[in-house]
């Protein structure tokens, strides 16, 4: 049996817009796949801001890629 390189899976839940903004930077960049892509972003996300730890009580649905108006947050 053939050992993945990346043995581990993470799932996670995007909106429509999410998905989308997600698909055309990747699109933009030329990324090969969309995991590629989301693993790049976060690399640039953990690189630019060093490793961050979420507040406690902090839940799943307050960390999104995309505002509530459909622009990109800034941190």
């Amino acid at each position: 049996m053939v050992e993945l390189e990346r043995p581990q899976r993470l799932q996670i839940m995007l909106t429509e817009e999410e998905l989308a903004a997600v698909e055309n930077w990747r699109f933009e960049k030329r990324m090969p796949s969309r995991s590629a892509a989301v693993r790049e972003l976060l690399r640039r996300g953990l690189a630019s801001e060093g490793f961050l730890t979420a507040e406690t009580g902090m839940k799943s649905q307050d960390f999104g890629v995309l505002s509530s108006k459909g622009e990109w947050r800034k941190s």
